[in-house]
This record gives C-alpha cells, sequence and structure tokens, in this order.
C-alpha cells in the first residue's frame, strides 16, 4: 500500500525554451508569454524518505550554491503539499543536481516538480497529476511543465501546457557563461526596453507556426529559424558575456544559439553530439564560457524510479 512507503526517488528534467514571447502585464503583475518548452535529459533526481520532520540536502555535479532554507522550491512544494492535504508527514530529502543553477534551465522548478511527484507517493496522497500540476503553477510557472516533460506548449504565464509532438532527436550544447541573471530584473529591463523603443508588448503574444511544423517533421533548420527569446536583449544588456557566446556558437557552425529563458544559459542547436563537441571546443577555447554540457530533448517528464 502507498501509505506504507519509506523511500521514493523521483527524477525531473531541466528545460530550454525553443521560442519565448513576451506580452504585457496583467492585472497581477505577471507578464503574458507564448513559449515552447523542451525538457532535456540533465536531470533533478529527488529522494524522499520518511521522517518526522522535513529536512533537506544537497549535493550537485554543476557549481553554485543552492539555499537549503525554507526559500528552497522543493521544500516549499512540501509545504504546499502537506497544507492541501492537511497531513503533518515530514520527510527528509536529498536533490543530486545536473541542471545549471540560476541558469534559465528551471532546475529549481524541477525540484519543486520531483517533491510534489515524490510526496503524493511516499504520504499515499494520491492526488493525481493533474491536481499536482495546478499546485506546482502556484509555486511557478516552470513546474507543471517538469512534470509533463517531452515538448509542450506553454501559454497565460507559461502555465497552462499543451503537449507538442516532436519527431527525430534533438540535440543540445548548453552552454554556461558564469554568473547570475535575476529573471524579475531580466522582465524589468525588457519593460525598460518596450518603453525605450516605443513598443507595446501584445496582451496575447504567440509562437511562430513553424516552429511547431519544425518540432513534428523534425525538421532542424526550419527550427533554427524560428528559434527566439524576446527576454535576450535584456539579457545581453545586463550580462555583457552573453552576446558573444551567441556570435561566437554561430560562427562556429550551429544552426541556432539563443538565451535560454531569462539566461544566462545559451542553448545551441546543434546537429549532433559531434558538432556540440566541437563548438564546445571553441567556446572553452576562448574562454567564453566556464562549461559546456551536451544534451538531448525532449526528455521525459517528473517520474518514479523507485518506491519501496
Amino acid at each position: 500500500m502507498a501509505a506504507g512507503l519509506q523511500r521514493v526517488v523521483v527524477r525531473a528534467p531541466g528545460k530550454v525554451n525553443l521560442s519565448l514571447r513576451v506580452g504585457a502585464v496583467d492585472h497581477r503583475g505577471y507578464h503574458a508569454l507564448a513559449t515552447v518548452f523542451q525538457a532535456v535529459d540533465l536531470y533533478e533526481t529527488l529522494t524522499a524518505v520518511r521522517a518526522d520532520e522535513l529536512s533537506l540536502a544537497m549535493d550537485s555535479e554543476v557549481p553554485g550554491a543552492v539555499p537549503l532554507d525554507a526559500t528552497n522550491l522543493a521544500l516549499r512544494a512540501a509545504e504546499l503539499l502537506r497544507a492541501e492535504a492537511g497531513v503533518g508527514d515530514g520527510a527528509a530529502l536529498h536533490i543530486h543536481k545536473q541542471v545549471p543553477v540560476a541558469g534559465g534551465m528551471a532546475g529549481g522548478s524541477a525540484d519543486a516538480a520531483a517533491a510534489l511527484v515524490a510526496l503524493d507517493r511516499l504520504w499515499g496522497l494520491d492526488l493525481g497529476s493533474e491536481r499536482l500540476r495546478q499546485l506546482g503553477a502556484r509555486l511557478g510557472a516552470d513546474v507543471p511543465f517538469a512534470m509533463l516533460g517531452h515538448t509542450a506548449l506553454g501559454l497565460g504565464n507559461g502555465a497552462e501546457l499543451t503537449t507538442v509532438l516532436t519527431h527525430g532527436d534533438w540535440t543540445w550544447l548548453l552552454a554556461v557563461p558564469g554568473g547570475h541573471l535575476s529573471t524579475p530584473e531580466v522582465f524589468r529591463r525588457f519593460d525598460e526596453i518596450a518603453e525605450a523603443t516605443g513598443r507595446t508588448p501584445a496582451r496575447q503574444p504567440s509562437v511562430d507556426e513553424r516552429q511547431l511544423q519544425a518540432l513534428s517533421s523534425g525538421n532542424l533548420d526550419l527550427l533554427a529559424d524560428t528559434m527566439q527569446n524576446d527576454l535576450q536583449a535584456a539579457a545581453f544588456a545586463l550580462h555583457p558575456g552573453l552576446e558573444p557566446v551567441v556570435e561566437a556558437a554561430e560562427r562556429l557552425g550551429a544552426p541556432a544559439a539563443v538565451v535560454s529563458g531569462s539566461g544566462p544559459t545559451i542553448a545551441v542547436l546543434v546537429e549532433d553530439e559531434a558538432q556540440a563537441r566541437s563548438i564546445a571546443a571553441g567556446l572553452m577555447g576562448a574562454s567564453l564560457v566556464e562549461s559546456c554540457l551536451v544534451a538531448r530533448g525532449s526528455a521525459p517528464g517528473a517520474s518514479v524510479l523507485e518506491a519501496e
């Protein structure tokens, strides 16, 4: 019986944004978004073990500090689940990180998604995937996608998801330039740039339909042609090291390169792993980035690996 479980292990993927269109601000202060998410096979692996209290520990394959206090998204997810389900159960949580920290790849959101799925199972709540995604959306727009995985169109603030069918293999070089970008700060700079240039953001932006065609037909060149991030100019303005990485990746032969989400990770679309390694060597050799990771696209969403 699920309520008798002692230990649950869940992994959830990081993501890249193949396009991110940013619209006007609504009455709650959120920007309207239209984005195409793709999950990549860099995972956050969360182990939840029954305990009297809630606690969190972490080890990581990537550099960067992550708070382990009550501000951590995994602990916030656990507290939200306890409040919603009216339970007082505890758990010792441990996260093994593969997703770059504060890199625009939603590692923290993957942690929250994994925590919701793991604790729902460990505590025998059986809330169902739709309810868990609704709870996840209260923690952040990227959390429901980390549960869904694969490739999806996100509308509203990004949490209204529709699965996008894909064909073929997608390979990414994730170039990590170092430094940190605050998501609210990037959005503020986006607003400042829009105001300074006299551009009025759309009430509800939309993604390029050709991008969805590219994904369904496996057309890499068309996907490259449609990759776009409205936050990129703001990220470039706040982090001068980003634009040279995008320019160098394309000069080295990448079909396309864009800032992922609010940055600073650069998502470089490549033809295959060999091209990824070649471009990575060029970027590292020019001291433009701190590290490079190769990942496959359209990875599965949060899934239970072990339950005992």
